[in-house]
Order: structure tokens, then C-alpha cells, then sequence
């Protein structure tokens, strides 16, 4: 009776580990607790990361009137300020072209104005902003020779940093009272620019601009800035106001990269 009573235990037993096994409840390293793939203490060895990221932006887009009767169309990706940051797209149309056309301008752009997060800034969000427009270019009919960047104040400094990062993808640009170093000026020698800001700007001074024109000017016979003589901080109402603004975008195709 002992026999068949161990018998049968030494039975159970095994079936235990064997359905353990199939469900993978196994014994695991203690989380935080090396296992004998990784490097002993004092060693390092390769590794390599694959991971995806996820990104999410809200966004305002507007298609212009008769949008289905054309193949493509520029777009305009515009980037506001720090003011209207959080989760109120209703914020974005406060200043810009939102505003505009909120009050019944017509463009003749695809027009993409996404709201940043709180407490975040344009100039860490340029993955989300390149994830952007790729989502917008392959949903619409964009032509991607022609599209242009443009901002005010935060929106501003995200314009240098955005067009610095992906140089080869903006036809022209428009940063207004922004900045940035002046080495953006490095990568950004083939890319019209067109400055703007307010020579009484008490917020960004207007240096900011300067400096990177300067640089600019050196390499790139397109870099200008426009300084409004007694502007405050507001110097983006003006100049999208100006016809002449959309004008000298659309008068720009991207250029191959030398």
C-alpha cells in the first residue's frame, strides 16, 4: 500500500512541473535581478534596444476649398505658443492661421496646427511632429515638395529646431520671435528663411533672431528677418496678416540636397 501511495504522489509530483512548464509558471529571476545572459558585475557587453513609441498629438487640420478638385497641395505645419499648450484645441485658434480661418479666411494650404501637451515644448516634441506629418502626407494629398513651417514665440524656436532636425523636408520656413544656437545654421544653409520679430520684444529679445540670421546669411542667401521697429512680443499678427507672407512660401518648391 506504501508503494502504490508513493507511487501515485511521485505522479502528482510530476504532472506539477510538467503543467507548470506548459503554462510558464517556471521559477523567473527576481525582477531587477540579472539572469546568466547578462553581464556580470564590472563587464559590459553589446546590446541593443527594438522597442516602438508610442506618440499622440491633438490637431487642428484645415483642407483648403475645392480640395478634391486638385491632385495635391501644399501644407503648412504651424506650431503656436507656449500659451496655448494643454488639451483645449479650442486654445490653438487664439493666434496664427487657426485664427484666421476661424474667422473665415480661406487658404490655399492644407493647413496642420497640433496643441502640445502641458509642460511639454515644442523642441522635445520633434519626433511626434515628424510622426505627424508623415500620418498627414500619407492620408492626403500633399505635395511634399512643398511644404512649409512656421510658429510664434515657443512655436518659434520649435520652427528652428524642427526644420534643423529634418533639413530636407521643408520647402521654406517662417519663425517668428523665436531662436536658437547658431549652429542650426550649419544644417539649415540650404533652407529659405524668413525671420520675423519685434525690435522691442521683452519676452525673446530680439537677438535671438539676429544671431541665427547672421549665421545664417553667411551660407544662405534666402535667410532674411523682417524686425517690426516698436513690436512687442506680438509680432505673429502682423505678419500673418500680410499676404505677402503665404505668397513667398508658395513662391518655394524644395531643392535637392546638394
Amino acid at each position: 500500500m506504501r508503494s502504490i501511495t508513493a507511487g501515485f504522489l511521485m505522479c502528482i509530483a510530476c504532472y506539477g512541473l510538467v503543467a507548470a512548464d506548459l503554462r510558464g509558471d517556471e521559477p523567473r529571476p527576481a525582477a531587477g535581478k540579472a539572469d546568466d545572459t547578462r553581464p556580470g558585475g564590472g563587464k559590459q557587453v553589446p546590446a541593443q534596444l527594438d522597442a516602438q513609441v508610442h506618440v499622440s498629438l491633438k490637431y487642428l487640420l484645415y483642407l483648403p476649398a475645392g480640395y478634391d478638385k486638385q491632385d495635391k497641395w501644399p501644407l503648412v505645419l504651424f506650431l503656436h505658443g507656449a500659451g496655448e499648450r494643454g488639451d483645449d484645441l479650442a486654445r490653438v485658434k487664439l493666434h496664427g492661421p487657426p485664427k484666421l480661418i476661424d474667422k473665415g479666411k480661406q487658404f490655399p494650404f492644407i493647413i496642420v496646427s497640433p496643441q502640445c501637451p502641458n509642460g511639454h515644448w515644442w523642441n522635445n516634441e520633434l519626433i511626434p511632429l515628424t510622426a505627424l506629418l508623415d500620418d498627414i502626407e500619407s492620408k492626403y494629398k500633399v505635395d511634399r515638395d512643398r511644404v512649409y513651417l512656421t510658429g510664434l514665440s515657443m512655436g518659434g524656436f520649435g520652427t528652428w529646431s524642427l526644420a534643423a532636425y529634418s533639413p530636407s523636408r521643408f520647402a521654406a520656413i517662417i519663425p517668428i520671435c523665436g531662436g536658437g544656437e547658431p549652429l542650426l545654421a550649419r544644417v539649415l544653409k540650404n533652407t529659405p528663411v524668413w525671420a520675423f520679430h519685434g525690435a522691442k520684444d521683452p519676452i525673446v529679445p530680439l537677438k535671438r533672431s539676429q544671431d541665427l540670421i547672421d549665421a545664417l546669411k553667411k551660407t544662405n542667401p534666402e535667410a532674411k528677418l523682417t524686425i517690426y521697429p516698436d513690436a512687442l512680443h506680438d509680432s505673429w499678427t502682423a505678419t500673418y496678416d500680410n499676404p505677402e507672407v503665404y505668397e513667398w512660401l508658395l513662391a518655394h518648391k524644395r531643392q535637392a540636397q546638394p
